[in-house]
């Protein structure tokens, strides 16, 4: 899908030292960033990050021969002085505007997923429900910011037939603007919850950052939300008038009660076989708990609001990003990888997956991090739900400033081990641990605890 030379100019201004050249030559194949995979016929924007400038790689760029680049305005003195040109005053924002013009000439339906937790696995679960539709692009790992959704959106071929964007952020407004140049047709906010809230300060400033998915929403779509968290509904409401869905996943002995008259759509979990029963469907998926169910429910929503057919579906095997829903089997004992990151809610979650299972059970904990002054009470909820469980055994990491202050929490002294390196965790799991029992590990990016699994017996 190429951009041709009015389509630019109507986004960046007026090309600069055009004159005397063929404009059907100023047609460019794609929009690019990276000066390594850049490609003749394509357009290179100079963003400035924050450890790199991409205006230092302009030699290397015009060396393979590119028509034309967008600069920042005070940089035209690096290129030669007759060489084609556009100037702006915030290249990130032109990468934005162009990510928004090819969102508009692909003419797909746009799904955008933010969230305190479960915002990937959902994506994954949304990409391998839609499936049946064709092609789906969904944004790859954590191209989740503004540089990363814009990637995603670039990188969407003609083939595909469904846009999946996930959007995170660390402050208010941040979202707002992803949802600026995506223009989504579908929002899903899967919770609200403290990932972050030492950075944005109360629940309820979260809530209104993860309501901006909205602002730019199509006015015909919808936005698909949790049952009964009476704080995003009142705030919603502050940023969208359009409809709404709300999703509600209950234990399966629940099925049979008479629930008040409304549109919310139910799942009803079973632990036991690991399926799922949402309307007349019952469904089988790979990925173990409640929390994961829930997410499933999500999918669902959004599948069945683009008319996917479910008769024939009942069964999904969704793939494990690294350190989220990995399972990994060892001659002794059975790992469970929720190493990728940490927050109140996701760590509850794994916890209560992790006790439903037989044998001794063990956890390699690394501490929350940027939840500010609500850290400590955070932690001590963790500490207490570790205590009232059968769990043998916590390993629980920290920086050597925390480790008194959490110590007072830690009532049982037997089942805790307090560590400051990560480096000392498998000796001491190892030797911890018999054949048959199953461990999980769950922490703060910051703890690189996927580092460790291979040396775990």
């Amino acid at each position: 899908m190429e951009f041709s030379l009015s389509e630019l100019n109507d986004v960046l201004g007026n090309i600069r030292n055009l004159s005397g050249r063929k404009r059907d030559f100023l047609n460019f194949k794609n929009v690019s960033i990276d000066s390594r995979t850049l490609l003749k016929n394509d357009l290179f924007i100079a963003i400035k990050g924050k450890n790199y400038d991409g205006h230092s790689f302009l030699p290397e760029v015009l060396n393979k021969g590119v028509k034309s680049v967008v600069i920042k305005k005070g940089m035209q003195r690096l290129l030669p002085s007759n060489f084609p040109y556009w100037v702006v005053d915030d290249t990130t924002e032109a990468f934005q505007k162009l990510a928004l013009l090819k969102r508009k000439k692909l003419n797909i339906p746009t799904v955008a997923i933010t969230g305190s937790v479960g915002k990937t696995t959902t994506k994954e679960m949304i990409g391998g429900v839609l499936n049946k539709l064709g092609r789906i692009k969904l944004s790859h790992a954590n191209f989740n910011n503004e540089i990363g959704v814009g990637l995603t959106i670039l990188a969407t071929d003609i083939e595909d037939k469904v846009l999946v964007l996930e959007m995170g952020m660390r402050g208010l407004g941040q979202i707002e603007n992803l949802s600026k140049y995506s223009e989504p047709d579908i929002a899903v906010i899967t919770n609200i919850g403290t990932a972050h809230i030492g950075l944005l300060g109360s629940k309820r400033n979260i809530a209104h950052a993860k309501c901006e998915i909205s602002k730019f929403l199509n006015p015909k779509g919808v936005v698909v939300i949790p049952a009964n968290d009476q704080l995003l509904e009142e705030i919603l409401k502050v940023y969208w008038k359009g409809r709404v869905t709300k999703v509600e996943l209950l234990n399966i002995e629940n099925q049979k009660e008479n629930f008040k008259r409304d549109d919310n759509l139910r799942g009803f979990y079973n632990p036991l076989n690991k399926t799922i029963l949402i309307e007349e469907n019952t469904f089988e998926i790979s990925f173990e708990g409640f929390h994961n169910a829930s997410n499933f429910l999500f999918a669902y929503a959004v599948a069945k609001e683009l008319g996917v057919d479910f008769k024939s579906l009942n069964k999904f095997d969704f793939e494990s990003l690294g350190g989220r829903n990995k399972i990994l089997k060892s001659v002794k004992t059975t790992i469970y990888d929720e190493s990728y990151n940490a927050s109140p809610e996701s760590v509850k979650a794994c916890i209560k997956n992790l006790v439903e299972k037989p044998r001794n059970k063990f956890f390699i904990f690394g501490s929350m991090q940027e939840l500010g002054k609500e850290s400590e009470k955070y932690h001590k909820e963790i500490f207490n739900l570790i205590n009232n469980s059968d769990i043998e055994k916590c390993l629980f990491i920290c920086d050597k400033k925390d480790e008194k202050i959490y110590s007072n929490y830690l009532k049982d002294k037997k089942k805790f081990l307090v560590l400051n390196d990560v480096k000392d965790i498998p000796q001491e799991i190892n030797k911890s641990t018999k054949k048959g029992d199953s461990i999980l590990i769950k922490g703060s990016r910051c703890w690189q605890l996927e580092k460790i699994i291979e040396l775990i017996n």
